[in-house]
């Protein structure tokens, strides 16, 4: 059984983790990490990751980009993989990240979905099918109105796995009212929805003439990116150091 540490445990994500663990015969959280300290679990709850002195295999991430620098220098020290899943990183941050591939396992990716990640390999051989074909391709995510983002990074990391397919050919346009002229044919518009509490709807559009091919996940809730950062910190235990992401896991399965 796979020994996780929750690093940010008394969050949302962080208390839905725990929940799926608790039904998983393969993984076990053994100690959290949280400065809030009003939740009860069946673990041990340090409010430093530095205090933590708890047996692991891995580390799951949930926290805030704050607790990321000392998350990151605690797992070389312990030679412990992490399944990083925080955000708002800094250029700074990221740059560490980069460097800490080297010493030691790091899974990170843009979306956690198992859903969205296998719509990412998908997209590419229809992309290989469709744009050659002279099709139209287009995008259009959905969030909720708290999301200070727009465009999605997950929306734009499907459009990342077109161009890829594509060479990198196509340019991306995120407003088109702003340039009134026909489409570009090596164009790959994204368009953003914010609205009420939509968790994550996320439309591709191949179009041609005559027909339009639709691909579309849609998340009811934020379990499937929990359900994704589980399986993940399982692939994850005992891996060389370096970078892995969610198409690591979907190839080993």
């Amino acid at each position: 059984m796979v020994r996780a540490i929750m690093h940010g445990c008394n969050g949302k994500m962080g208390q839905t983790i725990t929940g799926i663990c608790k039904e998983d015969t393969g993984i076990e959280i053994v100690a959290g990490i949280d400065l809030y300290d009003g939740v009860p679990n069946d673990y041990p709850v340090f409010q430093t990751i530095s205090q933590c002195d708890v047996k692991a295999d891995v580390i799951i991430d949930f926290s805030n980009a704050k607790a990321v620098d000392d998350l990151l220098e605690y797992a070389v020290e312990r030679q412990l993989p992490v399944v990083l899943c925080t955000t708002g990183l800094s250029e700074e941050q990221l740059q560490k990240v980069e460097a800490t591939y080297e010493k030691v396992a790091i899974l990170k990716s843009a979306n956690m979905s198992l859903g969205v990640n296998t719509l990412l390999e998908l997209l590419k051989k229809a992309a290989l099918v469709f744009a050659p074909a002279g099709y139209d391709m287009e995008i259009v995510e959905k969030h909720h109105n708290l999301k200070l983002d727009a465009p999605s990074g997950t929306a734009i990391a499907l459009a990342d796995s077109m161009n890829e397919a594509l060479d990198g050919k196509y340019n991306y346009v995120y407003d088109r009212s702003q340039v009134r002229q026909q489409r570009d044919k090596y164009e790959i518009g994204i368009s953003a929805v914010r609205g009420g509490n939509i968790v994550g709807e996320h439309e591709v559009f191949f179009c041609g003439q005559d027909e339009v091919i639709e691909f579309k996940h849609t998340a009811y809730s934020k379990a499937v990116f929990a359900k994704g950062a589980v399986e993940a910190a399982k692939f994850l235990a005992g891996k060389p150091s370096g970078h892995y992401d969610m198409a690591d896991v979907i190839a080993a399965k």
